[in-house]
């Protein structure tokens, strides 16, 4: 699997129970569909790259899907509990791609950050 930021090879994170990628030389994550989730307990040792480079990276934003080779856009999304996040999604896999740094920041939740949600109004059902 290639990288859809740098086109670099993409390998296996090993020792983790869910699908992940990442990419050796911009060290950006790709997740197989719902794996993110799975896996933020293991945030610190799968997303090993250098976040200033991520935030780098995170400038490209019109790249394709690794999975569904290179046919399907990835969209990027903003996380609505952490807005200054953002990462691309395919439409028809469901993957996601975070850039070095970004699911560390995703899989953490700052003291700040709940007090918020906590004044939040409810949401519509």
């Amino acid at each position: 699997m290639q990288c859809p930021k740098c086109a670099h090879a993409m390998s296996p994170v090993e020792d983790v129970p869910a699908d992940a990628f990442r990419c050796g030389h911009c060290g950006g994550l790709w997740f197989r569909m719902m794996a993110h989730e799975h896996l933020k307990s293991h945030a610190d040792s799968i997303d090993t790259g250098d976040a200033e480079q991520g935030r780098e990276y995170n400038r490209i934003d019109r790249i394709h899907c690794p999975v569904c080779a290179g046919e399907q856009d990835l969209i990027r999304m903003v996380d609505p509990q952490q807005p200054h996040i953002w990462f691309e999604s395919c439409q028809s896999c469901f993957g996601r791609f975070y850039d070095a740094g970004e699911f560390a920041d995703f899989s953490e939740r700052t003291l700040a950050e709940w007090i918020r949600d906590l004044d939040a109004p409810p949401r519509p059902l």
